[in-house]
């Protein structure tokens, strides 16, 4: 399976790459985010350590069943051959209806078909008023 557009990046094909993921997680669908990711892909997310697309699925899962009304803006930061940084913040309100921003940064790894094999997501949230809502 390839995932256009491929590396090495340009900086027009790393923004693509940097969209394409934003429209994905949007999307709040764990099986169509998960397809950008190697079988054996590896991630940090925050203090959790996830290996495999399988395992990707299952944590999206219960991100979305906790984080409603999710609402992601991601942005290029840097990028090399097959590598891409990003900035991101994104809005979510938990079960209690408490709102929160998330901001973070991301380093991805992709593989020769696009697909991404590595992702080190350092995140923190802060709670906010519906009021003060940007996205």
């Amino acid at each position: 399976m390839k995932k256009h557009p491929l590396p090495p990046f340009n900086e027009e094909t790393a923004r693509q790459k940097v969209q394409m993921a934003e429209n994905a997680w949007n999307s709040k669908n764990p099986e169509t985010v998960s397809l950008a990711y190697t079988i054996d892909t590896e991630w940090r997310n925050r203090n959790s350590f996830i290996n495999g697309r399988e395992e990707v699925q299952s944590f999206l899962e219960d991100k979305w069943k906790n984080e409603l009304d999710y609402k992601l803006k991601k942005e290029l930061w840097a990028f090399n051959t097959n590598r891409i940084a990003v900035r991101f913040e994104y809005e979510y309100r938990n079960k209690n209806g408490q709102w929160f921003r998330a901001y973070g940064n991301e380093n991805w790894e992709f593989d020769d078909n696009g697909l991404m094999q590595k992702r080190y997501a350092s995140i923190n949230d802060l709670e906010i008023e519906e009021s003060e809502r940007k996205l």
